[in-house]
């Protein structure tokens, strides 16, 4: 039964005691609006879908936020040499437009409204990015923190953003003589190999730069990453040629195979971009020329593609399937 009392001149405090559920109290300024929660939450207990909302009613986006930039997102995403880690950009301005919102409040159309003014600052794909944060933010809050959301996730019942047209840059093999010169003319010994180790292996440049003496067997031809992009470990196969090219390189005191911060090979690669007068070429562009080769030679199914790119899903893999296609008509004739 809910007892409701009157506390000084403007408050009415109302409190419900059931068995088979804590103590649940609140107050208002009406005797009005007590009786009706009151009787709500009795008709919620009755019918088993009574959620506790006091805490989330008390621990706002930013507290939740807060927690989780100290206690989960430092030991779970990969930090990067530069120190731009991307979480804590998404994290900062989450909080700044909805760190003041309590969890309780918190639903579809203010997620949705943060979403469309954010589309009028910045690209859709950076929007997604930080719907997905947000997402995990509240995540936290009901798992770790074991907070009850009477709403639910809102950011599961909304529209996401596209996440942008993939990039499809491949260079000409005139263009490719000229980067291969202009790498190889480069005061960094490391540069060409490491872009040759990503066209024979698909590696992401920060699995190339975390590569270490230690994690690769030469003889299985095989190189275990303990750092993805994705969070999880993987095992890389190498080619012969693979093989051949680490064989060439001189051996690192530190053991790193490639003992360079990846902002010198960023400049370094981006300077012989330029000098061969290539336009729009990035390094993480080797990746999708690497498995847009092995696509081509017809004899790699998608689940072997994404075996050696370390893809957690095959929904990124699907823009290779036209040129196994295009092997398959051959075959057929």
């Amino acid at each position: 039964m809910a007892s409701i009392r009157k506390k000084g001149d403007l408050q009415w405090h109302v409190q419900i005691r059931k068995k088979g559920f804590p103590p649940v109290t609140k107050t208002f300024t009406s005797r009005v609006d007590a009786e009706a929660w009151a009787a709500v939450t009795e008709s919620e207990m009755v019918r088993g879908v009574f959620q506790d909302r006091t805490e989330a009613e008390h621990t706002t986006v930013g507290d939740v936020i807060k927690q989780f930039t100290v206690e989960y997102a430092p030991f779970h995403y990969r930090k990067r040499e530069d120190k731009k880690e991307a979480w804590r950009y998404q994290c900062a301005h989450l909080k700044e437009k909805l760190g003041s919102y309590s969890l309780a409040t918190l639903d579809q159309k203010l997620v949705s409204g943060y979403r469309n003014e954010r589309l009028k600052d910045v690209s859709e794909s950076t929007v997604r990015k930080e719907l997905y944060m947000l997402s995990k933010v509240i995540r936290f809050a009901e798992v770790e923190a074991g907070i009850a959301l009477p709403r639910g996730n809102p950011v599961l019942k909304i529209r996401k953003p596209s996440d942008g047209k993939s990039r499809d840059r491949r260079l000409s093999a005139e263009e490719w003589s000229k980067l291969e010169t202009e790498c190889k003319r480069s005061r960094n010994a490391y540069l060409w190999p490491a872009v040759e180790l990503a066209l024979e292996t698909s590696m992401r440049q920060g699995e190339i730069l975390d590569l270490t003496w230690e994690n690769i067997d030469m003889k299985r031809r095989l190189a275990f990453i303990e750092k993805t992009k994705n969070g999880d470990a993987r095992g890389v196969p190498f080619s012969s040629r693979a093989i051949a090219l680490l064989e060439r390189l001189p051996r690192s005191i530190k053991g790193a195979v490639f003992p360079v911060q990846r902002l010198t090979l960023y400049h370094a690669f981006h300077a012989a971009v330029v000098r061969a007068e290539i336009e729009d070429f990035t390094f993480h562009d080797l990746r999708h020329e690497a498995l847009s080769r092995l696509a081509e030679r017809g004899d790699f199914t998608v689940l072997e593609l994404a075996a050696v790119s370390g893809h957690k899903t095959l929904q990124m893999l699907k823009r290779y399937t036209h040129l196994q296609a295009e092997n398959l008509a051959i075959k057929l004739g």
